[in-house]
């Protein structure tokens, strides 16, 4: 039988939970590496001590308690484990701002800070950040696995300004982003980076859905200085389709933004399908092209259920 009557029930969580689930609590003030975590008041001191304790398939949970100090990894944590949670345990902000913190200082100087490689994955009330400053590309996240789920998740903009760095960068498939952030308004970007993208992983990326997200960004070096969402050439399998529903696109500062989205889709039978509605701030296009970008049909004389290829006012 699972331990977990002894802690906390996954379900109390808002969890799946099996037979064998366990909760291991991550404290990064008060908490000790030769503690068990299996109660808060033995909690664990990293999320990499907990992660290693977890079993995969067997949805444990490894539970983080908020507050002012953030666990620094020492090296990059490779999440492999599937159906095994990642919580934190603060207040239910808006992605930004979360006290739930994994941060990797510049000093390790080391990329990304996490690769979610597993699936079935349920990700909530977290910030990733990347504090390397110099040198070659670097990232705060990358999703390689399937049918994830990321809830109020905040990915900040990484501090290095190096071209093609990012903030998220999803190759895996049916990954599900809910009330997240991605990108920030307080480091700035002056070169090519990228808020979220969308590259050629597993299954070629497909059918991942962004709900009620915030795409940020604060640009000082010209109009191809950032792009909230790249979608990279390599992608090249038929009836490709990205979801974005209700999601916020805001740049501030100097620089105005060619294009919130940069399409580079190699089929010419895909979508990038706008459900609901979408607001643009700092940005002089929605897309390039603009051809795959399908909203609702706002003309009277067409039904209010059909999409069509969006068109730029």
């Amino acid at each position: 039988m699972g331990l977990y009557p002894k802690a906390t029930n996954p379900l109390e969580l808002g969890l799946p939970v099996g037979p064998n689930s366990n909760v291991f609590y991550v404290d990064p003030i008060n908490g000790d590496n030769d503690n068990t975590g299996l109660s808060p008041l033995k909690p664990l001191l990293t999320v990499e001590a907990a992660y290693a304790l977890c079993t995969t398939n067997q949805n444990d949970v490894v539970a983080m308690i908020g507050g002012p100090t953030a666990d620094n990894p020492a090296a990059s944590i490779t999440w492999a484990k599937d159906y095994t949670h990642l919580v934190g345990l603060s207040g239910n902000l808006q992605g930004v701002g979360q006290r739930c913190r994994v941060v990797m200082e510049a000093a390790t100087a080391v990329t990304p800070v996490i690769t979610v490689s597993g699936d079935g994955c349920i990700f909530r009330n977290l910030q990733f950040n990347q504090e390397k400053a110099t040198g070659a590309a670097s990232g705060v996240a990358i999703v390689t696995g399937h049918r994830n789920y990321f809830e109020n998740v905040f990915f900040m903009t990484p501090t290095s300004q190096t071209a093609a760095s990012y903030s998220l960068k999803v190759g895996g498939t049916e990954n599900l982003f809910v009330r997240c952030t991605i990108g920030q308004h307080t480091n700035v970007r002056n070169a090519a980076t990228y808020g979220l993208w969308l590259y050629e992983g597993d299954d070629d990326c497909q059918r991942n859905k962004f709900v009620d997200c915030e795409f940020l960004s604060w640009a000082t070096g010209g109009g191809t200085a950032h792009v909230h969402v790249y979608i990279a050439v390599g992608i090249d399998v038929e009836v490709y389709t990205v979801f974005l529903e209700n999601c916020l696109f805001a740049n501030v500062g100097a620089a105005t933004l060619a294009v919130a989205i940069d399409d580079n889709c190699a089929t010419t039978d895909h979508r990038i399908i706008v459900r609901g509605h979408a607001d643009m701030l700092g940005c002089t296009a929605v897309a390039d092209p603009l051809t795959y970008v399908y909203v609702p049909d706002a003309d009277d004389a067409v039904s209010g259920l059909l999409m069509i290829a969006a068109v730029e006012s």
